[in-house]
């Protein structure tokens, strides 16, 4: 299998396509003009604290007030406000930790009140982007990402991704990591670190002390943002890049320039990052396009004729799945529907990903009677899910056929409307009856006849009307004849919408 980025650029950003087997997997925008971003970091003001809620409301710039629990503050809380004091009033301009006298940890069971009070300065992350009518979620416990490494100031000790197994290498990397951590902050390894040599595991310690170096300049110049994530395209490839992945592919060859350097500075590998050259635009030439077009869809097509209807709420996301109606008759019910469920287990996975679904999703399978199969769904389900980035929880299926899972949200989902509304109906699925639009027709033949001084109404109108106002002996059009004592002409264009109608 064969993992490729495709990067379109804009005068406004980029597009970022992510293809598995030329499969579309993942899909991301960059935009030059967004602001308040996971991982951005911001001086904010304490605007209201909730005791209700154990909860402040915080102003970082946003239109709406950003949300910071007591839970997200961070046991060392204390010692990064005492910090912020500090420097505000000059009598700390390091970044250097070390020399620096940490207060107690906060409690667990705490109140946010004995923390904050309404004014007061605090320094925040964002953990979740705005969201509809909500304001970004915070965390006041900094950390700083790098590609082996996440660095958190006011911490102490070295801790390791779960998902790095083998003893004698979780021992060797935190033999290494505690020899190199500075005083003042903890480490936690990251996946990726696995394999890492020393050599390398220092440089990504060097560029995020430099980071956070560059969050205490901005701190002492008094600014409100101290800290920008690096962009969407630099975090995939950050996370991303690894020895399945073969090809990244841009068309602004600047943009290949500032990847290819920044390649070198994560892996030494910039062999994988090639300008794209075609005459046709990228998305299209890699069948970007086509895919976004037929998986955005509310309803999205399996084989032999099943297919997925994904409908979407304010309070959670549901998928129904339907076998359709091209399986045998013949065919053994409780095997098509496992042949499906399996199916649509993958597919429903890679939805997820590609529309960056979260919250609540709930997924209504196709009835199985046998327990065995229902597990094996639930495996499929689990498995597939595996490969994505965001902290995800698969449940059983219930006796009703019904699969609950829970996805991360930090940004909104990825909304793309391949339809538009019918311009005869306005999307709403129904036409006004007859009767209704010659009832309309009627009133404009009256407002056209205020001032009694015409001698004749012209009327046009679908070919389907004309035939009705003019049918039988006394139709329609005689009897207007009659009540107005005016010549009606009634004229048919085929380019009408059924519901349109001019009068004059």
């Amino acid at each position: 299998m064969s993992k490729e980025l495709v990067i379109k650029t804009s005068a406004d950003g980029a597009e970022i396509a992510l293809l598995d087997d030329r499969r579309l997997i993942e899909l991301h925008h960059d935009s030059i003009e967004e602001n308040f971003l996971v991982g951005d970091i911001y001086l904010g003001r304490v605007r209201k604290v909730i005791p209700s809620l154990n909860a402040a409301f915080v102003d970082i710039g946003h239109e709406k007030d950003a949300f910071l629990h007591y839970l997200d503050l961070g046991p060392e809380i204390r010692s990064f406000n005492r910090f912020i004091d500090l420097v505000k009033k000059g009598k700390f301009t390091e970044a250097d930790l070390s020399n620096f006298r940490f207060e107690p940890q906060i409690l667990k069971t705490g109140k946010i009140d004995e923390v904050f009070a309404a004014n007061q300065n605090v320094v925040v992350q964002i953990v979740k982007e705005p969201i509809s009518t909500k304001g970004p979620r915070l965390s006041s416990q900094i950390s700083l990402s790098g590609r082996f490494i996440i660095l958190i100031p006011f911490n102490d000790g070295v801790s390791l991704s779960k998902k790095i197994r083998l003893k004698t290498e979780r021992d060797r990397l935190k033999n290494i990591m505690t020899a190199l951590k500075p005083k003042g902050f903890g480490i936690i390894l990251r996946t990726n670190a696995e394999g890492a040599t020393e050599q390398e595991l220092e440089q990504d310690l060097s560029k995020l002390k430099t980071d956070w170096e560059g969050i205490v300049k901005e701190l002492i110049a008094g600014n409100v943002k101290l800290y920008s994530e690096v962009d969407r395209t630099a975090t995939l490839l950050r996370d991303l890049v690894n020895e399945s992945f073969t090809k990244i592919f841009v068309d602004d060859p600047k943009v290949v320039k500032q990847i290819k350097g920044y390649m070198n500075s994560i892996s030494g590998n910039d062999d994988i990052v090639k300008l794209y050259k075609g005459d046709k635009p990228i998305f299209e030439q890699f069948d970007v396009d086509r895919q976004i077009k037929s998986l955005f869809n509310k309803i999205v097509n399996l084989g032999a004729g099943a297919y997925l209807v994904i409908e979407h709420t304010e309070a959670m996301h549901v998928i129904d799945v339907n076998s359709g109606s091209k399986r045998s008759k013949d065919d053994d019910q409780e095997e098509n529907a496992m042949r499906t469920n399996l199916e649509a287990a993958a597919e429903i996975a890679r939805q997820l990903r590609l529309r960056d679904m979260g919250g609540i999703i709930i997924i209504d399978f196709i009835d199985m009677r046998k327990a065995a199969n229902k597990k094996m769904i639930y495996d499929r389900m689990k498995d597939t899910m595996k490969d994505d980035r965001a902290k995800n929880t698969v449940l059983p299926l219930t006796k009703f056929g019904l699969m609950q899972i829970t996805r991360q949200r930090v940004r909104p989902e990825i909304v793309m409307d391949n339809l538009e509304p019918c311009p005869v109906c306005n999307g709403t699925g129904q036409i006004n009856k007859g009767v209704l639009i010659t009832h309309d027709i009627i009133h404009a033949i009256e407002s056209s006849l205020v001032d009694n001084t015409r001698t004749n109404i012209h009327i046009k109108v679908h070919p389907y009307v004309e035939a009705y106002l003019t049918k039988g002996f006394i139709s329609e059009r005689t009897r207007w004849m009659f009540r107005f004592r005016k010549f009606v002409h009634i004229e048919s264009d085929e380019n009408f919408a059924l519901n349109k109608y001019e009068v004059s």
